[in-house]
This record gives structure tokens, C-alpha cells and sequence, in this order.
């Protein structure tokens, strides 16, 4: 009888003993022990254990990313418009007509700022003409191809490692509790599904971005989907929603941005009349001019003013990336930002 009542009670005690063992690997250990990871982690244990109020089937477990600035770098320009520009000089030579033609001379001139400064109208064209004439598929290679080159003008590493740390442990995280981890990105849906499994572990199925307009054709080596010059969806703003219902078909259970460009999707997430129940929303504020890059308000890239106003009041967790993160890049600290 005794015999049977230790044992029961070591049944009992191991596992609180093992939960609680320091020398057990923390899935979060890039993230300080400050309150955002404190949320994070809470939230996670009161929706994923069985016999919780709150607790919610793996089915409706949806977690929503952001890419840029959320999951990578986006400063000192989106990776897709350095792309883009650099797409501009490789086909330079097939369009003569570039060299007076704005915003095209421009970048061939090495003008970016005056290029850009056409704003959404000089970008939708850049991209048209970049990301255009050729089959899915052939733009996927290229993209690889431009990707095993090319590097940050900063950090001096290819732009799949300048990813942060943290946002990579928390997506890895949340699957190993049942998950389902989503991007969701104001980026070319095409540009992204290359590597996104590379980088992050979440697979080309599972992202979601802007489009533009594809054509079937059948040709004599097969049938191939060519890209037009043409804008199919947004997936920015109050696109997020849009896109989110019509390729998930299901409201996220968490959200995570770290823009005005996010706004929406977290409002969509988190905000009644949502499902009942638990919804966290989270947003990184980039904070960190010495390991990465300072910026919010007034940032021509990545600005966060109406999200970061709007998150106290709905109370969406705010990541100080110089306070709460231990780390942010896969590499050693990368060097000052240069002064402007």
C-alpha cells in the first residue's frame, strides 16, 4: 500500500519537477525575462492546457506574422525594393528607353531617393516591369539566385540572415504547442515562398502577400503560369483582413506586427466581435540603433504611430527591441549605424 501511494505520488511530482528544472532548454532564450515574454509564454499555457476556460482546440490556434520588420530587417529599404532595383540593372540593357524614362534613369544614375520619391505609383511600376514577362516558376529561381548574393549595405550578411532570433524562436515555439504559423505580408506572396521555409520553418502554403496577376498557358514543354505587369491584390492595411479570410479562412488567435501596415490584422485579431476568448496582439518597436535600427513615427520605412497609439488601449504587448530582446540577428553584433 505504501509502496503504491510513493509511487502515485512520484507520478504526481515528476512532472512538476521536470516543468520546473532549470536545466531544461528554453524555447524563448533569445528574449529577456521581462514582461512581453512573461505574456507570451502565460498566454500560451492558459490557451493550449486541456481542462482551461480558456483553453482553445489546436484547430483555431492561428498565429499571423508580419514579414518585414517583424520577421527581418526592412531597413534602410524593403528587401523586395533592393530587388527590385537591382533587377532594374540587369535588364537595363534589354530596355534602351530606360535611360530617359523616370523612375528608371534614376536608378540608373544611382538616384534611389529620386527614384522612390515617386512614391506607391514610381514602386507599383518598378515592380511591374521587374517582376513581369517570365513563368512563376522562373521568377522563384530568380529570386533564389538574387537571394544567395546579395547583401545587407550594413550588416554585410545575406538578407535570410537578418532575420531576428527572437521572432524565429516564438514561431518555432508556438508550433511545438500546437500552432499554426502564417505570414502575412504587405510582400510579393512570389517573392516570399523561395526561403520562407528556410528561414522561419513556415512553408510557401502558409504565406500569405501581394499578387499580382498571373495567366495560364499551355505550351509545347507544358503548362506554365507567366506573371503580368498587372496588381492583382494588396496585402498591406486593411488588405491583411481581406487576405487572412480568404487564404486561412479562420481569425487568428495571436498577431504580430510591428507597423501601421499591421493595424488592421491585429484589430482583426484581437478586437471584438472576434471569437470569445483569449487574443493576444503584439508589435515590435524597433528601439535599437546600436544593434539593428531606431526608428517609429516618422520612419519613411516601417512607420509605427497610429498601431503604437492604438496598442495600450487594446492592450497589445509592446516589444522594446533594445530592452527585451538578448539577441537579434543569427551573427555576431553587427557594427554602429552609420550617423546621417
Amino acid at each position: 500500500m505504501l509502496r503504491t501511494l510513493f509511487l502515485a505520488a512520484l507520478l504526481i511530482i515528476a512532472p512538476l519537477s521536470h516543468a520546473a528544472d532549470p536545466a531544461r532548454p528554453d524555447p524563448l532564450s533569445s528574449w529577456n525575462d521581462t514582461a512581453p515574454k512573461k505574456a507570451i509564454v502565460a498566454f500560451v499555457e492558459k490557451v493550449t492546457k486541456e481542462g482551461s476556460p480558456d483553453f482553445v482546440p489546436s484547430v483555431d490556434r492561428i498565429a499571423t506574422f508580419d514579414n518585414d520588420g517583424t520577421l527581418w530587417c526592412e531597413q534602410p529599404l524593403y528587401v523586395q525594393g533592393v530587388f527590385a532595383l537591382d533587377r532594374v540593372k540587369e535588364l537595363a540593357p534589354q530596355h534602351p528607353e530606360w535611360k530617359e524614362k523616370e523612375p528608371f534613369k534614376f536608378i540608373l544614375e544611382g538616384n534611389i531617393k529620386a527614384a522612390l520619391a515617386g512614391g506607391n505609383h514610381a514602386l507599383l511600376e518598378l515592380i511591374a516591369a521587374t517582376h513581369s514577362g517570365m513563368s512563376v516558376n522562373d521568377f522563384e529561381k530568380i529570386v533564389s539566385l538574387w537571394l544567395e548574393s546579395a547583401r545587407h549595405p550594413r550588416f554585410k550578411q545575406p538578407y535570410t540572415q537578418c532575420i531576428y532570433v527572437p521572432m524565429v524562436e516564438l514561431a518555432a515555439y508556438l508550433r511545438a504547442n500546437g500552432f499554426k504559423t502564417y505570414i502575412v505580408s504587405g510582400g510579393g506572396v512570389e517573392f516570399m515562398r523561395p526561403w520562407t521555409e528556410q528561414a522561419y520553418g513556415i512553408p510557401s502554403e502558409q504565406v500569405v502577400g501581394s499578387r499580382g496577376k498571373t495567366k495560364f498557358e499551355l505550351r509545347d514543354t507544358g503548362p506554365v503560369l507567366m506573371k503580368l505587369p498587372e496588381v492583382d491584390f494588396i496585402d498591406d492595411g486593411p488588405g491583411k483582413p481581406i487576405g487572412i479570410n480568404a487564404s486561412i479562412g479562420r481569425r487568428p488567435l495571436m498577431a504580430f506586427g510591428n507597423s501601421d501596415g499591421d493595424l488592421e490584422m491585429l484589430q482583426w485579431a484581437t478586437m471584438n466581435p472576434a471569437p470569445a476568448g483569449p487574443r493576444l496582439g503584439l508589435i515590435v518597436h524597433h528601439t535599437d540603433a546600436v544593434r539593428e535600427y531606431a526608428y517609429d513615427r516618422d520612419s519613411h520605412i516601417g512607420k509605427l504611430d497610429k498601431a503604437l497609439d492604438e496598442a495600450p488601449k487594446q492592450g497589445w504587448i509592446v516589444v522594446d527591441m533594445k530592452n527585451d530582446w538578448k539577441q537579434i540577428f543569427p551573427f555576431a553584433s553587427p557594427p554602429p549605424e552609420p550617423s546621417k
